[in-house]
């Protein structure tokens, strides 16, 4: 994948930024930033996709992404009328003094466990979508308050399930970000094919040998193993639009079908055909 860093700013005379219905689901946008960042959505059915993580939602969303976790525009691929709420703000965006408040423990505790992905349902999506969707017409300070009554909301709340994704470097590393996204790009475009892991390492001008520890060192996986992650996702995606196993097999850049069904299970905890019929029947 091709992941680009998001460079992003507070609205003027905000802590935070705000960002309504951004109209980018016609753009595959495979995203990081530094900031937290939390999502709503609704639309008739969608794609949940941040990091290795990849579902389908119906109806709406809601999402709380830690920093530097690559993920996908919520609204990608969705033909009806979508309406999406995001709010992006940087660690302590009130201050650390602020956030040692006893007081705010509890949210403090939710942003810890949101650098791993959370997702909301129930009661508690429905809650806070809507408190969500009163920013618009807020003040700076009543949005303020507001979106701390969503945090608290979701602090308190037990209808959440982790996404356990990783960011995607720590910020010592980033900086090897543009030798990576040379490598994602590659695969990006050429995941159908047979793609050979020494060619991968000539494009970052090194030994297959040092750029299988390089890759494993940035990425805590083998190059096979994340070839095969990229393969699978797409065969989810394929899967989800109605295709048959054999054809996500094949259009996904597996060549055996034995194999296939094998990694999927692998990395999916459920083979091909159950996870196509489970989202059938949602």
């Amino acid at each position: 994948m091709k992941v680009k860093r998001e460079a992003i700013e507070p609205d003027h005379d905000s802590s935070f930024k705000i960002l309504l219905t951004p109209n980018l689901n016609e753009l595959f946008y495979w995203h990081f930033h530094p900031e937290f960042e939390i999502v709503y959505v609704e639309a008739t059915s969608g794609i949940r996709h941040i990091g290795d993580h990849i579902s389908k939602y119906e109806g709406s969303d809601l999402a709380l992404i830690g920093p530097n976790i690559p993920h996908l525009n919520f609204d990608y691929g969705v033909k009806t009328t979508v309406e999406t709420v995001v709010v992006q703000m940087k660690e302590h965006f009130l201050g650390k003094d602020f956030f040692s408040l006893p007081e705010i423990q509890s949210i403090n505790d939710l942003f810890e466990r949101a650098r791993n992905g959370i997702a909301f349902y129930g009661a508690t999506k429905t809650k806070a979508g809507e408190k969500l969707k009163q920013l618009t017409t807020q003040s700076h300070f009543d949005q303020l308050i507001t979106l701390l009554q969503v945090f608290q909301l979701l602090a308190a709340s037990d209808e959440y399930v982790s996404l356990k994704v990783r960011p995607i470097a720590n910020a010592s590393v980033l900086k090897e970000q543009q030798r990576l996204h040379k490598i994602y790009h590659y695969i990006e475009t050429h995941y159908q094919a047979n793609i050979q892991v020494h060619d991968v390492a000539k494009l970052s001008h090194l030994t297959t040998a040092a750029f299988c520890r390089y890759f494993k060192k940035s990425t805590h996986l083998t190059f096979t193993d994340f070839l095969n992650q990229y393969r699978i996702n797409q065969a989810k995606k394929i899967l989800m639009q109605n295709c048959n196993v054999t054809e996500a097999c094949f259009e996904s850049g597996f060549e055996n079908l034995s194999y296939f069904n094998k990694t999927f299970k692998k990395l999916a905890g459920e083979n091909p055909s159950q996870f196509r019929r489970r989202h059938a029947e949602n």
